[in-house]
């Protein structure tokens, strides 16, 4: 519904996602679509299926994209690789992990749950003992949510592959990347992954709608051979040189024009350059959180500092000093900065602010400015200095 009454200039986004579309992205999408057997159809299937390899850091992975958000790649995964009764370990790392979980089950899989502790990432020690206490090699595969958004924590992929290693288990490791693609380092081929998934409505910088997900050899010859009915999330099926077949039908074509320039513009900047970009504008958040929380109504939600999120910071806030519902609200509403609350277990008792996508200094200070501007509204007790904070972090001086 459109607001009763215009409002002068722009309303920022500061979810975790959906993020800011750029204007380049948003114009492109406004094209007309093309008839099937256009060339130029092919040629941008092409363009989106080469840019996803190298933000994805995999040369020779099979590329899939889906007409659904990050659940129907969740969904694809779980189809392909595993089989009604067969079982996979999803270790704990909060609200999302639990879910995928719920979505193997309900596809008749045997979940193994790893512990979860609030505000920690993933217990890759609990993911190893289990591992090698898993003599029969039950466990198909290993499901991990890269970055969790409800709870703010990254966690660290390369010592899960580890993890695997040491406990000479064959299971394939399978990478939830939604909210960490393009925010924060990934390697496919580097970290050992045999399928990383995604959508496109974070990092990417595209409307919520498209998934994807980058297969190797070793995953793909597991989804041949497994003999769970399938059709629209096939991969075998949809492994082909037709347009029709890669996309069980029509392809979304205006998001696909989408994709294509949003990845132009990021290998334009440069994945390295996004990269920093998106750890300094975390410092920058993470700086003026600190600051706000010596008056003690908030504090970091993660307790590990070197795995919170590039993408995504939980703040949490005590229930008996102020509404963090009432402070979005006025945040949104007063002052048009619109910050996430908290999910599952946090709700009500947690706000998140999303720093990733396509933003800049002035967007961040913005949002900060307008979340101190609400706490004060709403008579939220907060330590001063706040933007200060992060004002001195971004405008460090690169070496």
């Amino acid at each position: 519904m459109h607001p009763s009454k215009r409002i002068s200039g722009q309303r920022f986004l500061h979810s975790p996602g959906p993020t800011r579309v750029p204007e380049d992205v948003l114009n492109e999408m406004s094209r007309q679509p093309m008839d099937m057997g256009d060339p130029r159809l092919a040629t941008m299937v092409a363009a989106c299926e080469d840019g996803l390899r190298q933000v994805f850091r995999t040369r020779d992975a099979d590329v899939f994209m889906y007409a659904a958000n990050g659940h129907g790649a969740w969904e694809a995964a779980i189809v392909n690789l595993i089989a009604p009764g067969e079982t996979v370990m999803v270790p704990g790392s909060g609200h999302f992990s639990e879910t995928w979980a719920q979505h193997a089950e309900a596809f008749g899989a045997k979940v193994v749950r790893t512990p979860y502790r609030d505000g920690y990432p993933v217990d890759v020690a609990a993911i190893e003992t289990a591992l090698r206490e898993d003599t029969g090699h039950v466990v198909t595969a290993v499901l991990v949510v890269h970055t969790d958004t409800a709870s703010g924590m990254t966690s660290d992929i390369p010592a899960v592959r580890a993890a695997i290693d040491r406990a000479g288990h064959p299971a394939l490791l399978v990478v939830d990347v939604v909210a960490s693609l393009g925010a924060s380092p990934f390697d496919m081929d580097g970290w050992g992954v045999n399928v990383a998934l995604g959508a496109s409505q974070k990092a990417l910088m595209v409307p919520p709608g498209l998934s994807f997900m980058a297969v190797d050899a070793r995953a793909m010859a597991v989804a041949a051979a497994n003999p769970t009915p399938r059709v629209y999330w096939d991969w075998v099926r949809r492994k082909s040189e037709f347009i029709y077949r890669k996309f069980c039908g029509t392809p979304p074509q205006n998001l696909l024009m989408g994709l294509e320039a949003a990845l132009a513009l990021i290998l334009e900047e440069g994945l390295d350059v996004v990269l920093a970009r998106h750890d300094r504008t975390a410092r920058a958040v993470r700086a003026a959180v600190q600051a706000w929380s010596t008056a003690g109504a908030l504090r970091f939600f993660g307790e590990v500092p070197e795995a919170r999120s590039a993408s995504v910071t939980t703040v949490a806030v005590d229930p008996a000093a102020f509404d963090p519902e009432a402070l979005r609200d006025a945040t949104r509403e007063r002052f048009q900065v619109a910050v996430a609350g908290g999910l599952g277990s946090l709700s009500g008792r947690a706000f998140r602010i999303g720093h990733l996508g396509d933003i800049n200094p002035a967007m961040i200070l913005g949002c900060l400015g307008a979340i101190e501007a609400g706490m004060t509204a709403q008579g939220v007790p907060f330590g001063q200095g706040g933007i200060a904070a992060a004002i001195a972090v971004l405008s460090e001086i690169d070496a």
